[in-house]
């Protein structure tokens, strides 16, 4: 997943330097989609009084494909998740890895811009699989373990978002297929998805509560009667068995809210930052990758040392307020010093709000419902998404950096509200430390 995000720049410009010039070098031809595409984009970048240096025109170009990908895994997630409490974890990832399978072969060969489109569409509609192992680390973990095991998941992203970009920039440099410079890392990326996919058929249980509860009935049914005949459990009353009253203390209504402002104002800053680096400091996209390369290592290395033995509230409280100084040095900053500060604050938010906010979200849910809130909060977080670097950028160029962080640091202050004074923490988890947990019991079929 992450070998393409270094790839962006120079694969849209590949695409641009075969398909835009079409409008220009013959009249018998039609513009193409990218030629439209870029029509599109070059009329809003001429509306704003900023002057926009043509060289972000692919920028533009990639974030408008992010928005695309984010609004479309806001629309599939809360139906995965669903599909997911009904027919299994297992099943679910299965068609979501399948679909990922799809998309990349696609971008294997996307020699043109219609079919790279089109393994973008797929990819997004199909992207589960952090939902879902979410929801699988909630099932296989108990409520002291619950923080715990959500930073372990989020280390492993934090992880592949370290490494996985370098790998993809260094395939990319292997040119394999003539008409599409960038197959070898598709390549390599199909590869390790087919692999995955293969791993999870053979190797993954199911986890889902009321599929293992039926499954466990179904092997221990007894002989009834002098017959010797059996009875078993309906699957579907074990299923309603499984089923507890539940009480919530947060609504998930308050947890998607939250989600959703965060992310906005979040996703919109981490957009325009390479813009700022490049206005303040001349940065190139080499100064760039490490300055994200070092928020990566930072986060990878908080998530395991600290944020797996954080209370899941107090996580996303000091994600917030990290976020919210972060916010204020950047409209202020005029030295590399300030910048790798508030890239340190940044690396603080990144390995805390999300993960805590995926905990409290599970621990507000049933076992039967999990799936489906899960996909909801992250369908909320992706709609900030695909909204927050539209709304953050237009604000940078027409008013200047100094507005737009500081609007950003009041939406992120108006989240720190909602997070210290609406948001408590689950019943029953009063005082109880994540540090304190036991093994991971294994699931039985």
């Amino acid at each position: 997943f992450t070998f393409i995000l270094p790839l962006f720049p120079s694969l849209l410009e590949f695409y641009r330097s075969q398909e835009a010039p079409e409008q220009f070098s013959s009249g018998n031809k039609n513009p193409s989609l990218l030629a439209h595409i870029l029509t599109y984009l070059n009329a809003y970048k001429t509306s704003f009084s900023k002057p926009i240096d043509s060289r972000y025109d692919i920028v533009l170009l990639g974030g408008a494909l992010g928005s695309m990908f984010s609004l479309l895994q806001a629309i599939a997630s809360p139906v995965i998740g669903t599909l997911s409490d009904r027919y299994g974890r297992r099943t679910a990832l299965l068609f979501s890895m399948t679909g990922n399978i799809l998309s990349v072969l696609l971008w294997v060969l996307a020699s043109d811009f219609r079919t790279f489109l089109l393994s973008r569409i797929i990819g997004g509609l199909s992207e589960g699989n952090v939902q879902l192992a979410i929801a699988i680390a909630t099932d296989i973990s108990d409520e002291k373990q619950r923080g715990s095991t959500m930073a372990l998941v989020g280390i492993c992203f934090s992880i592949s978002f370290t490494f996985g970009p370098a790998l993809g920039a260094w395939l990319s440099t292997i040119s394999s297929v003539k008409a599409n410079p960038f197959a070898t890392a598709a390549g390599f990326s199909l590869f390790l998805i087919v692999t995955e996919t293969i791993y999870l058929y053979f190797c993954l249980p199911e986890t889902l509560p009321s599929k293992v509860a039926s499954a466990k009935a179904k092997l221990n049914g007894k002989p009834n009667g002098a017959n010797g005949s059996t009875t078993k459990s309906s699957p579907k009353a074990v299923e309603k068995g499984t089923k507890k009253s539940f009480q919530r203390t947060n609504s998930h209504f308050l947890l998607n809210l939250t989600h959703l402002t965060f992310i906005l104002f979040f996703s919109g800053m981490e957009f325009s930052l390479p813009f700022m680096t490049f206005d303040l400091f001349g940065y190139t996209s080499a100064k760039n990758g490490r300055l994200l390369g070092y928020m990566g290592l930072v986060a990878s290395l908080l998530q395991g040392g600290v944020t797996r033995r954080l209370p899941p509230l107090l996580s996303v409280r000091i994600g917030v307020v990290s976020c919210l100084l972060a916010l204020f040095l950047l409209s202020r900053i005029n030295s590399i010093g300030g910048l790798y500060l508030a890239a340190t604050l940044l690396a603080v938010t990144t390995a805390t709000v999300v993960t805590g906010l995926n905990a409290l979200s599970s621990f507000e849910a049933g076992e039967d419902e999990r799936g489906g809130k899960l996909g909801n909060l992250r369908s909320w977080g992706q709609l900030g998404r695909g909204i927050g670097p539209l709304l953050f950028t237009s604000v940078y160029w027409w008013a200047g950096r100094e507005v737009a962080y500081s609007i950003g640091g009041m939406g992120v202050l108006a989240t720190s509200t909602i997070v210290f004074f609406g948001l408590k923490t689950p019943r029953g988890l009063e005082g109880r430390k994540i540090r304190d947990t036991k093994v991971t019991e294994e699931v039985e079929l």
